[in-house]
């Protein structure tokens, strides 16, 4: 009888605050009575019944460039994260141009991205890893500088190589803040991916849910924007559960914030 009780606690308060979302919206439409300000639910609905094959067409397409873009963030921030917690001088010298990569709106390089490298994946991708990657460096960065010093003390008493400290105590130790990062990620290279395919669109042929969006815009079927930014929403809450599901696998026999 528990773990029923567990479940049902789990998934139940998410599930009354749908269903409580979507019946206001039911509520809303009625008594606005503009479709093209605000569609029913069931028209949404209908739309992603009856253009299945579309919507996932443009969501494989979507998900492919996020997808590109959040393990190139990972990747690569986690490598420049290591960089930098070895040398205060690097540290120093290059941090500050890893936030410039979080400061700089990206509705304001993509286009740039697009005349570069072309209307296609790559520059959808690029879009997706730059504003993923600096949420990666930072929380990386900041794990490893975050080692307890008393068991780094330890392992220089025994003589451990550079390389053993890091692989050994360093990154086990950074990997819950690792996984932090990787989940803002995760949620930013949809958004970096959606907005950059905006402009994609508009340079060249492109069918992922951000051109999708664009166009159903343009000839007022609000209904289709609905359910393509809900797509889009959902494509970011698996990435989202894929990050969680691997941090309960590798710390929930060693840290509290995953055994539950």
């Amino acid at each position: 009888m528990k773990p029923r009780n567990g479940i049902a606690s789990l998934v139940l308060p998410p599930v009354l605050v749908l269903v409580g979302a979507v019946i206001l919206m039911e509520i809303g439409a009625r008594m606005l009575n503009e479709p093209f300000m605000l569609p029913r639910p069931g028209a949404v609905m209908r739309v992603m019944v009856d253009h299945r094959a579309e919507l996932a067409a443009s969501l494989w397409t979507t998900a492919e460039a996020a997808l590109i873009g959040f393990f190139a963030s990972a990747i690569l921030g986690a490598a420049v994260a290591m960089i930098l917690s070895a040398s205060p001088l690097a540290r120093r010298a290059f941090y500050p141009y890893t936030v410039f990569f979080q400061t700089v709106p990206i509705i304001a390089i993509a286009p740039l991205l697009v005349i570069w490298c072309g209307p296609g994946i790559l520059a959808v991708a690029l879009s997706a890893f730059i504003v993923s990657v600096f949420p990666v460096i930072a929380n990386t960065l900041s794990g490893l500088l975050s080692t307890d010093p008393a068991l780094e003390d330890l392992f220089r008493l025994y003589e451990a190589s550079r390389w053993s400290r890091l692989w050994k105590l360093k990154l086990p130790s950074a990997l819950p803040n690792i996984f932090t990062g990787l989940r803002i990620a995760a949620g930013l290279a949809v958004i970096g991916t959606v907005v950059s395919e905006f402009l994609v669109g508009l340079f060249g042929p492109g069918e992922g849910l951000g051109v999708r969006i664009v166009s159903a815009k343009k000839t007022g079927h609000t209904d289709e924007v609905f359910a393509a930014v809900l797509i889009a929403s959902l494509l970011g809450l698996a990435m989202f559960a894929g990050i969680n599901l691997a941090a309960k696998i590798l710390l929930r026999r060693w840290h509290a914030s995953e055994r539950d």
